[in-house]
């Protein structure tokens, strides 16, 4: 008798998923456990996740909400209208930008899940998708899923790591349908001016591409205020903030751009962010989500209208205590010779490799000889390749640590 095995076909994979380089932070998790069971005391600068609780205030209202039964049932799928009206106040507050909550707002649960599902909405299989390199992964991930074709747009220190739009070919703009943008940047740290988003909504105008801003590092910046300026000059200080891509004229009309209270709140495991701007975009967004989920959990989203409302305090102090982590760990970092790129934005560090090695060579001498993750810059892109990413979600005393061990390798 032949067995089962014997009688069934291969069964394999999709193409799709046989495309996908394996997720960078997966691939970092697995090498510190490694560690882990060898007994070493790792400091982890790698992943992105704050190591700082979420504010009281939003714990205390989220045990509250999970006691109200609307909140047991299914969701609305493209979140409350409490959380959009919101979130709208919210963007007219912070960027003097309109939103209609009704049908320019979509709760996501995180912005990664709309980031990832963005090129599904808008592309086809054969379609080009603009990709900054270095860049967060899923970007490049989402759009191989999708079926389009990713097209790398380089980010390097000569153009301030802003992509240099007027480089891309012809042939490539004539399948393009959408470009990535993420400013403040992960990895670099890199802040795009207004007059850089004004540029690129005319270019995507000209070109008929859709754009799509990850601004999820927003609330995430360090410069502090110029001398000449007074704590009650809100003009001048306002001006320091990282813009909107929808603050540029016409920006709305081609684009969206996609928030998450991740960084902002520490709240990475709660999942909550949002897209918005341009309507059809939104719906379009709107209906792949209501094909794979049922939207945010209510008590969560209760929990968000809260963190708009009441958490720029806690924001500050998450500015503040990051600021202090940066300054010490990019004054050690120089003071032991690394070639540091200056940013204000963002908790990450970019920096140059040592000595001429590899990204990879670096990371891994990280991990032997020091007991230290960071993540090699190779893995956001071809163009990150001689770069590493530190990450300040580690409390200053182990950043001293990290520095003292790091002065130690060879």
């Amino acid at each position: 008798m032949e067995s089962v095995s014997e009688k069934s076909k291969e069964i394999t994979v999709s193409d799709r998923l046989k495309k996908l380089p394996p997720y960078l932070f997966v691939d970092l998790d697995r090498k510190k456990e490694a560690k882990l069971k060898e007994g070493a005391d790792i400091i982890h600068l790698g992943i992105g996740d704050p190591d700082l609780p979420t504010p009281k205030f939003l714990v205390e209202a989220a045990a509250e909400a999970l006691k109200k039964k609307e909140h047991h049932r299914y969701p609305l799928g493209k979140g409350s209208p409490e959380l959009r009206e919101t979130i709208a106040e919210w963007y007219q507050k912070r960027f003097a930008v309109r939103l209609d909550p009704n049908s320019e707002i979509l709760v996501l649960i995180g912005s990664k899940e709309g980031i990832g599902h963005i090129p599904i909405a808008l592309t086809d299989p054969g379609d080009i998708v603009l990709v900054p390199d270095p860049g967060y992964p899923p970007y490049r991930t989402g759009t191989l899923l999708a079926g389009a074709e990713p097209h790398l747009l380089p980010l390097n220190s000569k153009n301030g790591f802003l992509p240099d739009l007027t480089a891309i070919k012809g042939s490539v703009l004539k399948k393009a349908k959408l470009l990535f943008l993420n400013y403040p940047n992960n990895p670099t740290g890199a802040v795009a001016s207004l007059d850089f988003f004004q540029e690129t909504t005319k270019w995507a105008h000209k070109n008929s591409v859709w754009v799509a801003h990850d601004a999820a590092y927003s609330e995430m910046y360090f410069d502090p205020p110029s001398p000449s300026q007074s704590c009650g000059d809100l003009e001048a200080s306002e001006t320091r903030r990282p813009p909107s891509f929808l603050q540029a004229q016409g920006g709305k009309e081609i684009g969206v751009e996609f928030h998450s209270l991740s960084k902002t709140f520490n709240m990475t495991g709660w999942r909550v962010g949002w897209v918005c701007g341009n309507a059809k975009v939104i719906s379009a967004l709107s209906q792949v989500k209501d094909n794979y989920d049922s939207g945010v959990f209510g008590a969560i989203q209760e929990t968000a209208i809260q963190a708009l409302k009441f958490g720029e305090k806690a924001a500050e102090e998450m500015r503040k205590t990051y600021r202090a982590r940066r300054e010490t760990f990019v004054e050690g970092l120089k003071k032991l010779g690394w070639n540091v790129l200056a940013s204000q934005s963002t908790f990450y560090i970019w920096t140059r490799t040592p000595h001429g090695w590899s990204s990879q060579e670096t990371c891994e001498k990280l991990l032997e000889e020091a007991s230290l993750i960071a993540t090699p810059g190779d893995g956001f892109g071809p163009n990150g390749e001689g770069f590493i990413r530190f990450t300040l979600t580690v409390p200053e005393p182990r950043l001293q640590e990290a520095l003292e061990r790091l002065s130690k390798i060879k």
